[in-house]
């Protein structure tokens, strides 16, 4: 489960996906199912969470894992290399950010 929180020695990642109405659902449903399915099972995987505004232009994805390595070896994979080709062709652009939790409030 994601920890949000600047105590918590995490690589935090913020994937924003741009869409249209007619994609929103046909890329959730890629997440969603690359999220079971593959990245969740990956070494240092703790937690994701995706996002969608009330438009459905923007999906965002918001993951934490144990180091930054983990997630880049995640990328590098073969089988993630497929699904990102996918993910492409669903939307207009998308971007992963790596962040540090600077501050967290209740």
């Amino acid at each position: 489960m994601p920890q949000i929180t600047p105590q918590a020695d995490l690589q935090t990642i913020i994937t924003t996906f741009e869409v249209t109405p007619g994609t929103c659902q046909d890329l959730l449903d890629e997440l969603q199912t690359a999220l079971a399915e593959f990245i969740s099972k990956q070494p240092g995987f703790i937690g994701a969470a995706l996002h969608v505004n009330d438009a459905q232009t923007r999906i965002a994805n918001y993951s934490q894992w144990r180091r930054r390595e983990d997630f880049q070896a995640m990328l590098r994979s073969d089988e993630m290399r497929v699904r990102t080709r996918r993910f492409a062709d669903l939307c207009k652009s998308f971007e992963p950010v790596m962040y540090e939790v600077a501050a967290s409030f209740d």
